[in-house]
């Protein structure tokens, strides 16, 4: 029987490859389609893959009292999905996959200006070390940084900030919930550019992003989940499983040769990620310990 951080640890690994799996079947789609359908279509298909479980609580699923947040949460997570799906037509799979690895070191600097953290030297460090490994990635002054880059940074930035989001909701608002409010205001909020810039899929495609919403919805459920049973902090050391999965399946789906240089960035940054990760560990059995002994 596993306990609480064990299942948050198999929910996180559950999440990491049905993620990656989500972004090869996306990265196919968009051989024949715009980003703006394939987003849409994404959505749709996952609204449509848990409305049977919507029908069957007869709507109490939407019951929330942070409905303000799950708005703002799709607000913000429609850029950065219409961002991170035009980045994955544009640079290779373990790239992506790499660039993403900042999202911990942003979540941490999030925190402190938007929840007021501390600064601590651990963290400070963390953050110069990853740093450095998003330059060895980029190299910029030495290659030249695409389209492609800018706009998965920007998804990684904005995505960060849904994530303190979902963070927030899931200690009131169960996985199912989260998703459902998600589902919805994404496909209603894509709606308007899926009508103006709507490309026609084939057989071929829809299955791909049939795949994708499948994928996907699997990924938000065990994301949220995990969110809801641990810390942030405690589910990233476990991501550097992304950058291996994609860098098969871009070398054998894709043709996409390994990049040594993504590789060595996205492990110096993977470093300060476990310097955090570890780091928050000890800082919340500190903080237990302190509680359990006034109390006692």
């Amino acid at each position: 029987m596993l306990n609480k951080n064990q299942f948050a640890i198999l929910l996180i690994i559950i999440s990491i490859i049905f993620g990656t799996l989500m972004g090869t079947f996306i990265k196919l789609a968009q051989e024949e389609l715009n980003v703006f359908t394939t987003g849409f279509l994404r959505f749709f298909f996952g609204f449509l893959i848990i409305i049977p479980y919507i029908l069957k609580t007869k709507f109490k699923v939407f019951n929330t009292s942070n409905l303000k947040i799950h708005i703002l949460r799709s607000v913000l997570n429609l850029p950065a999905m219409l961002l991170g799906f035009a980045a994955l037509a544009i640079l290779p799979l373990e790239k992506i996959t790499a660039i993403h690895f900042v999202v911990p070191l942003l979540v941490t600097i999030l925190a402190v200006i938007f929840l007021k953290e501390k600064i601590y030297l651990y963290r400070s460090l963390a953050l110069i070390i990853g740093f450095l490994g998003v330059l060895i990635i980029l190299r910029p002054g030495i290659v030249d940084i695409s389209i492609g880059i800018y706009m998965a940074l920007t998804s990684s930035l904005i995505w960060s900030v849904v994530i303190i989001l979902t963070k927030k909701v899931s200690k009131d608002d169960s996985a199912i919930t989260i998703l459902s409010h998600q589902y919805l205001y994404m496909s209603l909020f894509s709606l308007p550019l899926v009508i103006y810039f709507w490309d026609q899929p084939n057989l071929k495609t829809i299955i791909f992003i049939l795949c994708a919403a499948m994928s996907g919805t699997i990924l938000h459920i065990a994301l949220n989940h995990a969110y809801k049973l641990v810390d942030v902090s405690m589910t990233q050391p476990y991501s550097f499983l992304g950058l291996v999965l994609s860098s098969v399946i871009g070398y054998f789906v894709f043709s996409d040769k390994p990049d040594l240089y993504t590789w060595l960035g996205a492990s110096v940054i993977f470093c300060s990620v476990i310097l955090i990760s570890y780091r928050e560990l000890q800082l919340n059995k500190e903080i237990t310990r302190k509680r359990l002994d006034i109390n006692s």
